[in-house]
This record gives structure tokens, C-alpha cells and sequence, in this order.
């Protein structure tokens, strides 16, 4: 899959970093991975971590808001920031030449923030805006609630908050928040692109070497949801489902094949969900299936959206087919999903935004790197049986129902 060079160093205040040298592209991109996800906000103040993900870049050590911004567009950076469960991420890409200006930026907003008060409620209308607009996506509503009583508290918590929480959430919050969290140690840095390695550590030294360590924070304790059926009511035409099982998470030995397991059920028009639950029978306008999950914990998330008087149909067919997929599979489908793989990992090859994620995504899940050949290798040995070998080893049951619409479907007790 073309030249790969990957190296770690992990700094005396506990920041890692991870570098991918590619000598074909000029451009190099960051990921910086700060352990202040949304697993930390405090009980009733869900949404910090995403308000401060704003805020944090609206000035920081000698630049103010509109400063931060200009400087980083002169160096022609594109950036993003923003919350997931477990981290607060940073990410950009600029030309090659322009990285060492760029992370020096990204210095000041890590360590140096100014978190004005007065643009803290602009910040907060952003989070409100943002968990509004999910209430005019019904998929995206239908998915995170599926999260939420699937996943244990608070992984399965909204990242972006909780609408009733944000009244609550002060400043004060935001600066306890960022104090209590911000840390070199854990957090990650990944590089790649047009790089030297020894040149990049060096840089990351002279800008985060002072970072001072601080006290190692436990991760806050999980609560699981014990009900197995949900019914949320939604006066409408339409039905939304949602349907969640296990399955090996990121990093098992058998995650390919749960990879492939997926794929054969959703990865495109031939799909088995789109072509018996869509195409043959027209019972829904979408149907989907999504491999996700937290540390040490994998599940697959299925969504169907329907008209309501088809709904309990959509719903049956849709865990016939999850079920049946362990009777047998097709070579023909296996081959499908490596042929997607490959179009994928060739174009990661090609994107240094995607090995930057990628290489500090794998140190936080593995403490190792996987490389695209890695990758490709695993999935080009997989096999009809091995895939059919996972499935049976972790069939789809235990099942978790989530329906939102007029009324409730019946959920067969045995699958539960």
C-alpha cells in the first residue's frame, strides 16, 4: 500500500506523540486528542465539554478571538475542534512548511486559553443550536437515543449535551472543566504527512515540554441500562427504529470479521438490509447498520425509518435478516466488502487528515499503531467461514429496541 514510516515518543509529562512520515504529499496534518471528553462532564451539566470546545478557540496567550482566527487562516490551516465522549479533539491540515507555525498556535489554545466570559453565552447558544437541529433529523435523534440505552452511562450520554442541562452550565463550569482536564498526560498527539520525525519531536518539545503533569484522573464509573425495550411517543406518520446488539470492539482479534459481518448487512445497494428490507419489500426509505463502540465494548446500531403503518413488518423483517445472516453468506458478498475496503484505504493513503486521526485514534484504543497494510492484510485474509465463525461466536441477539412514533411495536421476548 505505499511507504509508511510510523514513530512514537512519549514526553516526561506524559503526552504522546505519533508521527507518519508520507514523502508523496506536501501537506501535513494534526490530531490532538485531550482526554476532556464529555465522559467528564458533571451530573447535570452534560454539554461543558462541547461548550468549551468552542470557546477554547476564541482566543488564547497574545491572540484574541478574531486574531486566533486570522492567524491560522494567513498559515491557510484547515481546522476543526469539538467533543466526543472521551476527548476534546484538534485537528488541521496546512502545507508541510507551515505545520511548526501552525502547532505553536495550537500551543497557546492548550495551555493558554482566554475563555472570555463575554462570549461564553454565544458558546452556549452554538451547543443549544446544535441539539435543536437534532430534533429536525429524526435519524440522528434515533440513533443517539439508541446510544444513550445502549452504551452504559455516560459513553452512551449525547456528546453534544443535554438541551435541559445547558441553563445550568456557567462559565465557572467551562474554567473547572478545562483546569481539571487539560493535561499532557493522555493527551495524544498524531502527525502526518511530509514530515521529519526528529525535527517534529524536537518542535513538540519546545511547545508542550513545559506542560506541566498533573494528577491522574479516574475515569468516572459506568451505569448500565437494564431495560432491553424502548418507546418514545411522537405523533407522526412516520415510525423511526432503532435495533443494537454486541459485537468485538475496536482492537479484538475478531473486529475484522465483525468489520465484514456488518458490511455484508450494510455496506452499499447490495446490501442484505437494503435489498430484502428496501428493495424487494418497499418497506421503509432507509435502513442501515453502523459498527461502533467505546474501550473494551462493540456494538452494532441499526436504524430504519418507515411509515408508521408499516412499522411493526419493517421491524420483523429487519431481525429476521439480522438473524438470519448466520445461516450462510455469499464469497460474492465477502468480496463486496473487501472491494470497499480497498477504495478506502487507498484513499487514506492519500489523505494525511485520515492517517493523522487514525495513528492517535489507535494509540488511545491499542497503544500500538495499525498500518494500512495491516489493515488490508487483515481484511484481504478474511474468509467466508472465519466471518461466519465470528458470527456464530457472537450472534445477534440480547437485542436493545428503540422506537419512536405513534405507537409501540411488539418485541418478540425471546430475542431480548
Amino acid at each position: 500500500m505505499g511507504k509508511q514510516l510510523i514513530q512514537t515518543h512519549q514526553y516526561p509529562n506524559g503526552l504522546t506523540l505519533i508521527t507518519e512520515t508520507m514523502d508523496d504529499v506536501q501537506s501535513a496534518a494534526f490530531s490532538i486528542m485531550v482526554p476532556a471528553g464529555s465522559i467528564y462532564d458533571q451530573t447535570n451539566r452534560h454539554g461543558t465539554a462541547s461548550i468549551l470546545a468552542d470557546l477554547i478557540t476564541r482566543g488564547a496567550g497574545p491572540y484574541n478571538s478574531r486574531q486566533l482566527s486570522c492567524a491560522l487562516d494567513d498559515l491557510g490551516v484547515q481546522s476543526h475542534e469539538g467533543a466526543n465522549s472521551a476527548h476534546i479533539t484538534f485537528s488541521g491540515a496546512t502545507l508541510a512548511g507551515k505545520l511548526a507555525e501552525t502547532l505553536k498556535i495550537y500551543g497557546e489554545i492548550l495551555k493558554a486559553p482566554h475563555l472570555p466570559e463575554d462570549q461564553f453565552a454565544a458558546s452556549r447558544a452554538g451547543a443549544e443550536q446544535a441539539l435543536l437541529s437534532v430534533e429536525d433529523d429524526p435519524r440522528q435523534k434515533a440513533l443517539i437515543e439508541l446510544k444513550r440505552r445502549s452504551f452504559p452511562a455516560p459513553w452512551g450520554l449525547p456528546t453534544d449535551g443535554e438541551l435541559t442541562d445547558l441553563p445550568n452550565i456557567s462559565i465557572k463550569d467551562i474554567q473547572q472543566h478545562y483546569q481539571s482536564c487539560f493535561q499532557p498526560n493522555g493527551t495524544i498527539i498524531g502527525i502526518a504527512g511530509n514530515v521529519d520525525f526528529e525535527q517534529v519531536r524536537q518542535l513538540v518539545d519546545d511547545i508542550f515540554g513545559s506542560w506541566e503533569f498533573a494528577a491522574v484522573r479516574e475515569e468516572p464509573g459506568l451505569v448500565y441500562e437494564q431495560e432491553k425495550v424502548f418507546f418514545t411517543e411522537q405523533e407522526s406518520t412516520q415510525t423511526h427504529l432503532g435495533i443494537a446488539y454486541d459485537a468485538a470492539p475496536y482492537g479484538h482479534p475478531d473486529y475484522y470479521a465483525a468489520w465484514a459481518a456488518v458490511g455484508i448487512l450494510s455496506g452499499g445497494m447490495s446490501s442484505r438490509l437494503f435489498t430484502e428490507v428496501r428493495e424487494k419489500r418497499g418497506l421503509c426509505y432507509t435502513v442501515s447498520a453502523s459498527l461502533t463502540g467505546m474501550p473494551g465494548l462493540g456494538r452494532v446500531l441499526c436504524y430504519a425509518g418507515t411509515t408508521s403503518e408499516r412499522a411493526q413488518e419493517t421491524l420483523d423483517v429487519t431481525l429476521f435478516e439480522l438473524t438470519r445472516l448466520g445461516e450462510g453468506i455469499e464469497e460474492a458478498e465477502l468480496e463486496r466488502c473487501k472491494a470497499r475496503a480497498k477504495s478506502s484505504l487507498i484513499m487514506s493513503q492519500e489523505s494525511t487528515s485520515s492517517r493523522a486521526s487514525s495513528i492517535a485514534r489507535d494509540w488511545y484504543y491499542l497503544k500500538r499503531i495499525t498500518t494500512l497494510d495491516q489493515i488490508n492484510e487483515e481484511i484481504q485474509q478474511l474468509t467466508t467461514d472465519r466471518v461466519l465463525g465470528y458470527i456464530h461466536a457472537h450472534p445477534a441477539a440480547n437485542f436493545t429496541v428503540l422506537t419512536i412514533g405513534p405507537q409501540p411495536l411488539e418485541v418478540p421476548s425471546d430475542i431480548l
